[in-house]
């Protein structure tokens, strides 16, 4: 997921700051409560990573670029840590492979809870004393860690799904209660030159920016997030089978791997982290593809919008509202509330637009090690918008764009339908 690569000042005192860290720090700990150590230590894809890696990896980049660069008297917890929780930094060094972090059954998770405390502990104690660009570096790693929060969940849910037992992270049962979908309305879009990009005003992370003019031709948005039902019906209809709706590379993906639907689902039922549980007819589909959610759109007679497209309708909307994280628990997409003008906007599911993941005119990569995280992977994966129930509330933004490779799906991808008026 993006991270920020420049460390503007930070507009929050250091008392509001430190509540904020505090906060996240606590969450990311009440998402492991319930692991064994073999739960939060194993591997199972390249893709995803141990929940005990994603605990460690925050703490290093708090370690790193806050205590270690800006604490003169402030000593690593321990050395050899780097090399094993460093993600993509060149800047700072070798490090460990990421397709083996599941190796890694040492430290232990009551070992990096220890150094979580002792990292915690030293960046509350120097808090008051940091200098502006220090500050940044807190803003920036509380929201780093928010994104770490939302890939731990995918990746344990993911974990879990391969495990015969069908295990839940969590028993807090999830309503299964079999509801119709309505039908799908449209509402018409922004047209004509707008403003994309963040504004300023606030924290963004630098492939946000910088904000400019784009050019939106006459369209329409869907009300809601495509339902599983209406994905039942594109299974039914044979969606998977039929070549002319799939890009080259979609099709190509389809038969190498042999996928027949989203990831997850087994019939009637899909794996949740809440366990196995009936698929809910009336909800967003979740765990698919760019190139299903693009054959998809072809199937019914629609396209993806264009990131410019979704930001410009979710511009009215508050970010903070829908369905995103706020505790522990299993997170699952729900149906819509009602199906009257634009639903969803924020939480419930990422939506795929149609849109490449390339630098806005004028963007430049900040130096140094943090500068690293996004201008660098600018290459061959497209742009998704709005968030998902496992996306921490307060994180979202407008302007926010994740990005995946398209024939990803592990995280909470949906799509959402844009037609030509």
């Amino acid at each position: 997921m993006a991270s920020r690569t420049d460390a503007s000042p930070n507009t929050d005192t250091p008392e509001s700051l430190a509540r904020r860290f505090v906060a996240t720090r606590r969450l990311s700990l009440d998402l492991v409560a319930t692991l064994s150590d073999a739960d939060a230590s194993a591997q199972s894809m390249p893709d995803a990573s141990p929940a005990k890696w994603h605990l460690a990896h925050t703490t290093w980049f708090f370690e790193t670029f806050v205590l270690r660069d800006h604490v003169p008297a402030y000593a690593l917890f321990d050395e050899r840590y780097p090399y094993l929780f460093n993600s993509y930094y060149e800047a700072e060094g070798p490090r460990h492979a990421r397709p083996q972090r599941g190796l890694l059954t040492r430290p232990s998770l009551d070992r990096v809870c220890i150094w979580r405390a002792h990292v915690d502990a030293a960046v509350q104690t120097a808090l008051p004393d940091l200098p502006p660009a220090a500050l940044a570096l807190v803003e920036l790693g509380i929201h780093h860690e928010q994104q770490h929060q939302e890939l731990l969940l995918t990746d344990l849910k993911h974990l879990f799904a391969q495990n015969p037992l069908g295990p839940a992270a969590w028993e807090t049962p999830i309503a299964n209660e079999v509801r119709q979908f309505s039908a799908m309305k449209w509402v018409k879009g922004a047209e004509g030159i707008a403003a994309a990009g963040h504004g300023g005003g606030g924290f963004s992370f630098d492939c946000e920016g910088p904000r400019h003019d784009v050019l939106l031709a006459p369209h329409a948005l869907a009300g809601r997030p495509v339902t599983n039902g209406e994905w039942r019906q594109f299974i039914d209809d044979g969606g998977y089978h039929t070549p002319s709706l799939w890009l080259s590379d979609g099709w190509a993906w389809v038969q190498a791997e042999n996928v027949d639907a989203p990831a997850y689902w087994d019939g009637g039922r899909q794996f949740t982290l809440a366990g196995w549980q009936d698929i809910d007819l009336a909800a967003p589909v979740t765990h698919i593809s760019f190139f299903e959610a693009d054959a998809f759109a072809t199937w019914a007679g629609a396209r993806l919008p264009t990131e410019h497209e979704w930001e410009a309708a979710a511009a009215c909307f508050d970010p903070g509202g829908g369905q995103q994280l706020d505790a522990a628990g299993p997170a699952q997409p729900a149906p819509a509330a009602d199906d009257t003008g634009l639903q969803q906007m924020f939480g419930s599911v990422w939506e795929w637009t149609g849109s490449a993941y390339r630098p806005y005119p004028g963007f430049r990569a900040a130096p140094g090690a943090v500068g690293e995280y996004n201008g660098k992977f600018m290459s061959g994966q497209f742009v998704l918008r709005g968030g998902s129930c496992a996306t921490p509330r307060g994180h979202m933004r407008a302007s926010y764009r994740n990005f995946f490779y398209p024939h990803q799906r592990w995280q909470f991808t949906g799509l959402r339908l844009a037609k030509d008026l």
